[in-house]
């Protein structure tokens, strides 16, 4: 019998499956490609086990479920739930990257670790990192992955502070790490704030600058400073989408296509894997991060 080609079944909660995961899956060998839209979590246990029971055990493993949307928490939940419906010998390989962004939060800690090994040996470890946009896709998880790394993480709300407590309170029950929270809503509360971080992350909306060349001046104990965002204004002033390492007032900067690029290539390696695979690979966000730190992108 002739070796099953690789399928890579995509669902989404939205009403679009993501064409940026359906280039990224073309490109990573993947043939066929099924797309799922406005999939509720309580059919994800017959989606997956249409998927596995459908082909012979030996091609379970390059049968691929991709978990997308823009929700980390329900993408978590069904990872989970797919997961707990697969069983030998027919288990299929599972992916969740919501809006890419575990890989993308994976990517951007990486990043900063590299650049604060120059500064500090132990890292993340001890790290004071404060995560502005902590409510966003990104920023959550991105604050479940310093956590498990050691770092002392602040989820900093420019809100009220219940919006980041309800965060805080999901990684513990997901992760089991405890992550502090603050709010900072205005510039003088910024100011206030920067002075104890260490690390920035900056996660939020798209073309709106989060911390300004005052605050960056005020972060008198900063190491390293990262955003995500690639639209102008930057989220934080002086760093560029390109830079590797923008020089600040207090330590350097991160831009968000130098953590693209490394995300891109995560991306990009995780569904190869999937594509080519003949054990089934469940990959979580510790998978993700462990790949981040080793490719040089």
């Amino acid at each position: 019998m002739a070796e099953s080609a690789p399928i890579l079944h995509i669902i989404t909660p939205l009403a679009h499956v993501s064409p940026f995961d359906v280039n990224m899956a073309v490109d990573a060998g993947y043939g066929s490609i099924a797309q799922y839209s406005r999939v509720k979590l309580e059919e994800v246990r017959d989606l997956t086990q249409d998927m596995m029971f459908s082909r012979a055990p030996q091609a379970a493993p390059r049968t691929g479920l991709f978990i997308g949307g823009k929700d980390a928490a329900l993408a978590f939940d069904m990872a989970a739930e797919a997961k707990s419906s697969i069983f030998p010998p027919f288990e299929i390989s599972i992916f969740p990257d919501p809006a890419g962004s575990f890989t993308t939060a994976a990517a951007m800690i990486a990043k900063v670790e590299q650049a604060l090994v120059k500064v500090r040996p132990e890292g993340l470890k001890g790290a004071r990192v404060q995560i502005y946009g902590a409510t966003g896709v990104v920023g959550s998880v991105a604050a479940a992955i310093a956590a498990g790394a050691g770092a002392q993480v602040t989820l900093v709300s420019h809100r009220d502070i219940a919006a980041v407590e309800e965060k805080a309170r999901d990684i513990k029950s997901r992760f089991g790490q405890e992550v502090a929270c603050a709010a900072a809503a205005s510039d003088a509360e910024k100011a206030a704030l920067v002075p104890q971080a260490e690390v920035i992350l900056a996660a939020g909306k798209a073309g709106v600058q989060i911390l300004s060349q005052a605050h960056l001046e005020a972060a008198t104990q900063l190491i390293v400073a990262a955003d995500v965002n690639a639209v102008p204004p930057a989220g934080i002033a002086g760093i560029g989408a390109h830079d590797a390492a923008a020089v600040l007032p207090h330590g350097t900067g991160i831009g968000a296509l130098a953590i693209g690029n490394l995300k891109y290539a995560v991306q990009h390696t995780l569904l190869k894997r999937m594509c080519e695979t003949t054990t089934p690979l469940f990959i979580d966000l510790p998978v993700v991060f462990e790949l981040a730190r080793t490719l040089d992108a």
